[in-house]
């Protein structure tokens, strides 16, 4: 007896923020999506397993948002970026001795980007795609084989079923099973970093101002959220070398709380934490190639950064962009050769780059040492103190020419 085979125009492996917005994405423009992950999205802050992490969608993503159908849901949790301040605190105390605000007005009527808890983006998605009649999404389930040749791929699924794609995308995450059986490899920098990700509130409002402020170790970012009954929110990204950054994770609540007034220099008054603390390694690392037989890698499977800039995410939905305008464009041949080398040859330069400079600003965030430290001031003056080359910085930064 034959063994039924389910035909569909693209299989999604993974169901993290990329992958959901690729399924919505992909089954708005018309085309049959199978998603699949093997852990169900956590879509409640209080659930074990929530996502404490948020994200920052610049002023580019809204177009792909807008495309999916996500943005409409998404548009009334918003927390916009008006300005990026930078603080240097890299003096002998924890202070304040330098800082400089990027503001979105300079290039546009529009902020730099809108914040969202990533859970709360998790809930949103879920619900659109229930809304799309292409789009068949399986929480639970994962990939288990890939077999490519030129005509399609088959993929094996933990429920023991196969599907037929014309098109697989790898969403599945740094540590991509896709990727791995597709024999594409990887590059990674460990930097001996992790990062705190939580969500507090505080006395003084953001105005809707996202904040870095550096020491060593690494960037403490705050990032507007919408209030919390009635208190000004921030969602929090502390970076610190990784011994430092459990020694934090492990302190009680005061004694944290004490550590998060020092380290934010009192910007915004005592911070409450509202979360648990969840730890993430850093590191750096992109795939060799973005494409292969088939298969088309797209965020962590093809790239992972430092939250420093909201690089992360965005380079992701710029990576789903274009593989989009790709297979929009020429629907006849989706998923073929020509159709992958384009999109590897569109995105890995961009990706490169901007690795490279993530890489360096994170180098730069952690030095210890003092003379470094005033260096990094001196050059952050400098640098904004050049108006051309203060919107030249704030353009590249949102992906915009």
């Amino acid at each position: 007896m034959s063994q039924h085979i389910q035909q569909t125009d693209i299989l999604i492996s993974g169901g993290g923020v990329a992958g959901l917005t690729a399924a919505a994405a992909f089954g708005t423009a018309g085309f049959t999506t199978i998603c699949v992950d093997p852990n169900p999205p956590v879509t409640t802050e209080s659930d074990a397993g929530a996502d404490m992490r948020s994200t920052a969608f610049l002023q580019p993503a809204r177009k792909v948002l807008e495309a999916a159908g996500l943005w409409a849901r998404l548009a009334p949790h918003a927390a916009p970026l008006q300005i990026m301040r930078i603080v240097d605190a890299g003096g002998e105390t924890s202070t304040a001795r330098l800082t400089r605000d990027f503001n979105a007005a300079e290039l546009s009527q529009e902020p730099f980007g809108w914040n969202f808890p990533n859970w709360l983006l998790r809930r949103e998605m879920v619900a659109r795609l229930a809304e799309i009649p292409q789009v068949d999404f399986r929480p639970g389930i994962a990939t288990t084989a890939l077999a490519t040749r030129e005509s399609g791929a088959e993929v094996t699924l933990s429920d023991g079923s196969h599907v037929h794609a014309r098109l697989v995308i790898a969403a599945d995450g740094r540590n991509s099973d896709i990727r791995e059986a597709s024999g594409l490899s990887v590059s990674p920098t460990h930097y001996g970093q992790k990062a705190l990700a939580f969500a507090v509130t505080h006395p003084i409002p953001h105005q809707n101002v996202s904040t870095e402020i550096h020491r060593s170790g690494g960037p403490f970012t705050l990032v507007p959220l919408p209030d919390r009954d009635g208190m000004p929110s921030s969602a929090v990204v502390w970076m610190e070398r990784g011994a430092e950054a459990e020694r934090l994770a492990a302190l009680p609540v005061d004694e944290f709380e004490a550590a998060m007034l020092e380290r934010s220099t009192g910007l915004l008054g005592p911070l409450k934490l509202e979360t648990r603390r969840a730890l993430w390694p850093m590191m750096t690392q992109i795939a060799n190639r973005f494409s292969a037989q088939r298969v088309a890698l797209i965020a962590e499977a093809a790239h992972v950064i430092p939250p420093i800039g909201a690089q992360g995410l965005n380079m992701s939905l710029a990576d789903l962009a274009c593989l989009l305008e790709l297979c929009d464009r020429d629907p006849a041949h989706l998923g073929e050769r020509a159709m992958l080398d384009t999109y590897h040859r569109r995105r890995w330069p961009e990706v490169k780059a901007r690795e490279i400079g993530i890489d360096m600003l994170n180098r730069i965030s952690m030095v210890e040492a003092r003379p470094l430290r005033d260096l990094r001031a001196g050059v952050l003056g400098a640098l904004y103190s050049l108006g051309r080359v203060r919107k030249g910085l704030m353009r590249a930064g949102l992906g915009v020419n």
